[in-house]
């Protein structure tokens, strides 16, 4: 199923980095979601990622949004990645991929003339409805937190 804008965005319940479980109905009526996937915690990429959607924590509140990120990650390695980092927001543990495969973002990936399966780094805005508003999957991690920042406004 290739999730396009304005679709239904699929649900899931998933294990944070505190063991706790979260799923996205726990924000339907209540928030937009910013649910990013990426490839693993700790990695440069991904920490320049999540360390500018915790900077912007009080932007993304003034505009009623919380970030979830995905990755493939044991839900303690993500414990270690917000203690290094201090980040402020929810990380979500997909070991098996199955909620990356439901949004169509575990593919073939090349890296150093190796081609593996992976998370494809991607980002949903998701609105109050639960309907996906933008579908980022040309991420740039230095300036992502403002991007995510700019597509928010548009739901206001």
């Amino acid at each position: 199923m290739a999730i396009k804008i304005g679709n239904k965005a699929p649900a899931f319940t998933l294990q944070d980095q505190d063991g706790n479980k979260v799923s996205l109905k726990d924000f339907k009526g209540e928030k937009n979601v910013v649910l990013y996937f990426y490839p693993k915690a700790m990695t440069p990429g991904c920490t320049v990622q999540a360390c500018g959607l915790r900077d912007t924590k009080k932007d993304l509140a003034k505009l009623d949004a919380v970030a979830l990120g995905i990755s493939p990650d044991p839900f303690a390695r993500l414990k270690k990645f917000e203690d290094k980092h201090d980040l402020n927001f929810t990380l979500l543990s997909d070991e098996d991929h199955a909620i990356a495969d439901k949004y169509g973002v575990w593919d073939l990936k090349k890296f150093m003339g190796r081609e593996f399966m992976g998370i494809v780094r991607t980002t949903f805005i998701i609105d109050k409805e639960g309907r996906i508003s933008h579908i980022m999957d040309k991420v740039k991690t230095k300036s992502h937190h403002d991007d995510v920042i700019e597509l928010l406004k548009t739901l206001k």
